[in-house]
């Protein structure tokens, strides 16, 4: 499957592919307020069934080569962080190669975003999947907003009227 990360590493986590055994403690991210919002969901499920749209995304993600995100182990403790990956997503009629992450509420804060996410943007440039790369974050999701800058990436445009695209070229990337 291209664009995934399945068996690499960082100092910290493993990723591997999302399993049906994930359901229950991906759940717990979905009880979060605003998460839906954020994570473009339909805001009047409830955190099962937003769970489950996530994981029919996932699965027709896997299942059409779009990339998808993978599931974040901590090394030391064997735990379950949350889930980083490469998305093929559309963006205004053009299609563009992002990297997504979303991370467990107790976990928020302790660098694991970032940690995913840098991975997968050398992954991505190492492996020439694109020339430039996006994360896609709702206007009001500072959190992860600031992960994207964190991950070189800077302000492209907003979209939609409650997303910005920030985004690195691959040129950017090379010269850092």
């Amino acid at each position: 499957m291209k664009y995934m990360l399945i068996g690499e590493e960082t100092e910290r986590l493993t990723f591997r592919k999302l399993e049906q055994r994930d359901f229950e403690e991906w759940t717990e991210l979905f009880e979060e307020q605003n998460v839906a919002k954020f994570l473009g969901l339909d805001q009047s499920l409830n955190a099962s069934g937003l769970c489950k749209a996530w994981y029919d995304k996932t699965t027709n993600r896997y299942a059409n080569n779009l990339g998808g995100m993978n599931v974040l182990i901590d090394k030391k403790t064997n735990r379950f962080i949350g889930q980083c990956g490469l998305l093929v997503q559309t963006i205004d009629d053009e299609e563009r190669l992002e990297v997504g992450y979303s991370i467990l509420p107790k976990y928020w804060n302790q660098g694991y975003a970032f940690e995913a996410a840098f991975k997968c943007k050398n992954y991505a440039f190492e492996n020439d999947f694109a020339n430039s790369l996006v994360s896609v974050v709702h206007i009001e999701n500072i959190g992860s907003e600031k992960v994207a800058l964190k991950n070189g990436m800077t302000f492209e445009k907003k979209t939609e009227d409650v997303f910005n695209v920030f985004s690195i070229s691959k040129t950017t990337w090379d010269k850092k």
